[in-house]
């Protein structure tokens, strides 16, 4: 899993069946041309198609690397090793009737170089049923902590989306807006920084309230679910054109205020009595105090304290989904994606 941070690739080794086990896992890095290659091809270009062939096989490889890496640090073979999953890196996601969605980095490529099948492609199915694709998670989140009572798990990568669990079924889940991606853009763009260690940055501003207000004034935020969203929507260009004159930390400090009170607003409806974080966002202390306060007697905590580190879930989860694949189990939650019916996910790709 690259994500939409693009920061590295997450490699997990599972064992699912009826417990989940993270055995391994291993973080490898991306090049930073293929990364801004990716990044570019997130918007529309010129020469796209050309474009996005060479990077498709390039990330594909990369995918490889990592898994071929990942094997050896855990002295596992891939003989031993059932299916891979593989998410690919979404390059544009555009859900809502006949919509699509576009994920690069071969799994052919992947199948070979590794001799491991590989399982992909695991949103279009989702969407020819009429779903918005997206969020995925929420059913590994189900097999993961379905048992807890009115729990909700949040994902904070660069977008946000949450899982809404009660009495061992799905309640509710969606994509709530930006997490960290705007956060990171700026700190970047601004500070040459990849991202705002523990937003340290961030606590040194001001929340700007006018313009915290006309961020939230987007209408995806007050848009009901089934509802998904990426880099297509929320990107530099978004929130430039929303800016004028603010101090940059005091910026920074907005976004951290708009990427926590988004959540707290989509939590708000369900009431839950835990809310469990993952993703990269779990370890912005500063985020993750905010988030706390806006959800004020529940508590809020990492998805560490409850059986699989913050940073593997989301990795964790398409390894899952790929033993879902394998075993006939059905991947989508309709009452997150809004699809007409439960549907098994991914294609299969042979060595």
């Amino acid at each position: 899993m690259s994500g939409t941070s693009l920061d590295a690739i997450d490699a997990v080794l599972v064992r699912c069946g009826k417990d989940i086990r993270l055995l391994a896992s291993h973080s490898h890095s991306i090049p930073s041309d293929l990364r801004a290659e990716i990044l570019a091809l997130c918007q529309p270009g010129e020469n796209e198609v050309d474009r996005a062939g060479p990077a498709h096989i390039a990330l594909g490889s990369l995918f490889a690397d990592a898994t071929l890496a990942l094997l050896e640090g855990a002295d596992v073979a891939a003989a031993d090793i059932h299916a891979i999953g593989c998410h690919g890196q979404t390059i544009r996601h555009r859900p809502g009737k006949a919509g699509f969605t576009v994920q690069i980095g071969s799994a052919d490529v992947l199948a070979v170089r590794t001799g491991i099948s590989v399982v992909s492609d695991f949103r279009n199915r989702d969407m020819a049923l009429g779903g918005q694709g997206a969020p995925l998670v929420p059913a590994f989140h189900k097999a993961m902590w379905g048992q807890h009572p009115r729990c909700a798990i949040v994902n904070i990568g660069g977008m946000a989306n949450i899982t809404c669990l009660d009495m061992g079924g799905i309640v509710n889940g969606f994509d709530t807006g930006p997490g960290n991606v705007l956060m990171d853009y700026w700190a970047q763009k601004r500070q040459h920084m990849p991202f705002d260690r523990d937003g340290a940055w961030a606590t040194s501003g001001q929340v700007q309230h006018e313009l915290l207000a006309r961020l939230l004034d987007e209408p995806y935020f007050s848009a009901p679910p089934p509802k998904s969203t990426g880099r297509e929507l929320f990107n530099g260009a978004w929130l430039e054109q929303h800016l004028d004159g603010q101090r940059d930390n005091d910026i920074q400090a907005t976004l951290l205020e708009l990427t926590a009170t988004s959540i707290a607003r989509a939590l708000a409806a369900f009431s839950p009595a835990q809310v469990l974080v993952c993703g990269g966002g779990a370890h912005n202390s500063a985020l993750m105090h905010r988030l706390q306060a806006l959800m004020e007697s529940v508590p809020v905590t990492t998805t560490d304290d409850a059986g699989m580190p913050a940073d593997w879930v989301e990795a964790a989860a398409f390894a899952w989904l790929a033993w879902a694949r394998l075993n006939g189990v059905t991947g989508n939650a309709i009452e997150v994606t809004g699809a007409s019916r439960p549907a098994i996910l991914g294609a299969v790709y042979l060595p």
